[in-house]
């Protein structure tokens, strides 16, 4: 009866994160403990040469997740969603969506996947003298001015997918600043985008006769705390078609899964880092010092709060792994064997704890996309070994994990080995810490550090999303910063556990690493030629 009560009088805040592969919302009470949770699956498409998402699917899928939602709370409570005490959106960051005066896109939505705009990004990496990943926003806005699309010239609006999906529920178009870290280069004394790096943007977009302002087209910056508008009664009607849902919820302002993963790791304070491990890989680590200098390896972007973090960023994670994994279910099935997919991942991921600690001979690379850290536009999986290596179940599994965390690590590499950047604690979260205690041994073997899974880890993003939302709340009774909100009051009492490498693992990582480095030309080959 009390989670009826909490549910019904809106005493919750609902999460809602747009990942690569699912959209998952995840709807907690007020102390942050998980109440329900709603899916929906979906995956990118090639169009035009393009990574991209139809609009009307981005549609379908937030209807359709939060109907599945709806769905949880029915079935396990005999209630139904009317209101939320908070909403936060959240969505992969980057990309770039255009939309003409009258709302309508102007092209395809172009997600983080796509790296075809290598000179923009090496063009206003050197005008601004920050390093611009092909990823970002503006590489896509001024890769389009560049290429003289013709849709450029009416353009009113450019954004990104978090900041979409607000706009369409409330009506604001505004983004919070760690998502707009990834729009384009952010003052965190002004918390603002960067003033000096906007103008020589306008400098190079009016010679290339684009005379309109970049930053009157992007959405206006909010920091977490900070209240992002209400769900209006066309937003609700939206959201819920069958009418059940009630206008006037309060939301939080739009964030990049990138910030919702430092949230749902307590990781926004100086010297603190995360690991998200998915389709994609990102490790940030939030600074306590400037770099000595731009590294093109390294992203600068923000925590939700404004503060520094330099984050190292692969477009390819488990993608090839988890199709190595459904091959082998396939196999299963020649034999009459069933097994569900978490069975699967749960035998295969274990067993390569027996592996040899450097994979004994065998490589992959799962580049489903072009890689920035490696520098490749385009990717091909790819797994070879040695004549005389150790072909094992174990070896090639361990290969495909170590695989997915490779790229990651040789930005890490930088802060770490160049930088002398400083880590107090490193976190992780997503789908390839499911599995007890593999990777999370992997990764602490890939950093060299102790590496912490929260109990939490699982809903990950959508769960960091409504601890956003929450903070909010708490904001509007006092004065507290994000940090000390999530050590005192949403982490304070917070279960993990952490494992600390080996040397024999630390040492067997660095001998795959080698290997990954010396053969990446078979990749861009592969790329290339087939």
């Amino acid at each position: 009866m009390q989670i009826k009560d909490t549910i019904t009088q809106g005493q919750t805040s609902l999460g809602i994160e747009f990942g690569s592969t699912r959209i998952k919302a995840v709807l907690t009470d007020l102390s942050a403990n998980v109440i329900a949770v709603g899916t929906y699956d979906w995956e990118n498409r090639l169009t035009d040469g393009l990574w991209s998402y139809p609009l009307d699917e981005i549609h379908n899928g937030l209807r359709g997740c939060y109907a599945s939602l709806k769905k949880a709370v029915r079935d396990s409570f005999g209630v139904t969603l009317t209101c939320f005490g908070a909403v936060t959106i959240s969505a992969m960051m980057h990309g770039f969506l255009a939309f003409d005066e009258k709302g309508g896109l102007l092209t395809p939505f172009r997600t983080w996947r796509n790296t075809n705009t290598g000179k923009a990004a090496d063009e206003l990496t050197e005008a601004f003298g920050f390093n611009i990943p092909l990823r970002w926003t503006v590489s896509h806005l001024y890769q389009a001015v560049l290429n003289g699309e013709p849709f450029v010239t009416g353009i009113s609006k450019v954004t990104v997918l978090s900041s979409y999906i607000h706009f369409l529920l409330t009506g604001e178009n505004v983004v919070g600043i760690g998502d707009a870290s990834g729009i384009f280069p952010i003052d965190s004394v002004d918390m603002c985008y960067d003033k000096a790096m906007m103008q020589k943007l306008r400098q190079k977009l009016s010679a290339k006769g684009f005379d309109k302002d970049p930053e009157m087209l992007l959405p206006r910056i909010l920091c977490a705390g900070e209240q992002a508008g209400f769900l209006t009664k066309e937003g609700a009607a939206f959201l819920d078609p069958q009418g059940d849902l009630e206008p006037g919820a309060p939301f939080a302002p739009p964030e990049g899964d990138a910030g919702t993963g430092m949230t749902a790791t307590n990781a926004v304070r100086p010297t603190t880092g995360n690991v998200s491990a998915g389709t994609s890989t990102f490790a940030m680590l939030v600074l306590d010092r400037n770099l000595s200098k731009l590294h093109r390896e390294i992203d600068m972007v923000t925590t939700p709060d404004g503060a520094p973090v330099a984050m190292s960023h692969a477009n390819n994670g488990t993608s090839d792994l988890n199709a190595w994994v459904r091959l082998f279910k396939e196999a299963l099935a020649l034999f009459g064997r069933e097994a569900e997919d978490n069975e699967i991942y749960e035998k295969l991921y274990t067993a390569s704890l027996s592996g040899d600690p450097d994979c004994g001979g065998l490589m992959s690379y799962g580049y489903y996309s072009g890689e920035s850290i490696t520098g490749l536009e385009s990717g091909r999986p790819l797994f070879i070994r040695k004549p005389d290596a150790a072909f094992t179940l174990a070896n090639f599994m361990r290969s495909h994990l170590y695989s997915s965390l490779a790229a990651v690590k040789m930005g890490m590499d930088i802060l770490f080995k160049e930088e002398n950047a400083k880590v107090s604690s490193l976190t992780a979260h997503g789908g390839l810490f499911k599995t007890e205690g593999v990777g999370q041994r992997f990764l602490a073997a890939a950093m060299g550090a102790p590496v912490t899974v929260m109990e939490t880890a699982g809903e990950g993003g959508p769960w960091g999303a409504a601890v956003l939302g929450l903070y909010m709340l708490e904001r509007k009774k006092r004065e507290i910063s994000l940090p000390d909100f999530l050590d005192g009051v949403i982490f304070k009492d917070a279960n993990g556990s952490t494992i600390a490498p080996t040397k024999e693992e630390t040492e067997g990582f660095e001998r795959f690493m080698q290997g990954y480095r010396s053969a990446i030309t078979a990749e861009k080959a592969a790329a290339e030629d087939f």
